[in-house]
């Protein structure tokens, strides 16, 4: 196997195998790994991430989904990756036990675990864990379990093993690439006047209201204000009161941070002491 910067050198050395009477390799050439401006990665420049970082932020299953998917088209190998993978390989696992047999082979998971995938039901995704980390400003692990269970109860760290790796990897990768990124901003007038009805319909529901439900009332709001594209109204909603330009389905986020808590987080926006 060759990078496609080296196909010359593989050429030129194959004619040389065949010249001394020998039989060339079977050759793979693959795609180059890019870093966050989609240049190519160079040891010298030390640009891109090592293996050693991002088995600090995500397990070495994530890592192989990268490698294993679209080894012939370019990747960009950088931090603000590594999130997306880790949800997605779980979503490989979770999907595996329903799927038919020939959809079971062609799982990656199928291959990452040489045929013979664990069993995981995770009711919470990495990128959730993420937000409540940022939410809840905690680094400690009880206290951030103490928010799972609510929202799944009976969940443990001795009955979700993978979910309690997934909470020492949430802290590391907030710790390094989310909480020095943070910017919050405060809210204009109509984005205030939307976030105050927004707290008074989280009053109005039942403290473990599931995350559709909340969901319902969330999208309802920014109908009632006005917002032409509701993007806008959640991108606010990440904007003033996590400091981030993008976030998890927010319904999910309230109901695991907790309804008071995110009515608590919404009173600290609307009196200035977040973007303080």
């Amino acid at each position: 196997m060759a990078g496609k910067d080296l196909i010359d050198s593989v050429r030129l050395s194959s004619q040389i195998c065949r010249l001394l009477g020998g039989r060339p390799p079977e050759g793979f050439s693959y795609e180059l790994f890019l870093d966050e401006n989609g240049e190519k990665i160079s040891k010298s420049r030390g640009n891109g991430i090592t293996i050693e970082e991002w088995l600090r932020y995500a397990s070495p299953e994530s890592l192989q989904l990268f490698m294993y998917q679209g080894p012939r088209k370019a990747k960009r190998l950088y931090f603000d990756v590594i999130p997306r993978n880790v949800d997605d390989y779980l979503s490989h696992l979770g999907n595996y036990p329903d799927q038919p047999l020939d959809k079971q082979i062609a799982n990656p998971v199928w291959h990452i675990h040489g045929g013979e995938p664990p069993e995981a039901d995770l009711p919470i995704s990495f990128n959730l864990l993420l937000n409540l980390v940022s939410a809840s400003n905690s680094h400690d692990r009880e206290v951030l379990w103490g928010f799972i269970r609510r929202y799944a109860p009976g969940a443990t760290p001795e009955n979700h093993p993978l979910l309690d790796e997934l909470v020492g990897y949430a802290i590391a990768y907030f710790d390094d690439f989310v909480k020095p990124q943070k910017s919050y901003r405060a809210a204009d007038d109509r984005e205030r006047a939307a976030l105050e009805a927004l707290s008074e319909k989280l009053g109005q529901l039942d403290a473990d209201a599931d995350g559709e439900t909340i969901q319902a009332d969330v999208y309802a709001v920014g109908k009632e204000h006005e917002f032409e594209n509701l993007r806008d109204w959640f991108r606010a909603l990440y904007e003033v009161l996590l400091g981030q330009s993008q976030g998890p389905r927010f319904g999910s986020f309230v109901a695991l941070y907790g309804i008071e808590e995110t009515r608590t987080l919404i009173e600290k926006a609307l009196k200035g002491e977040l973007a303080g």
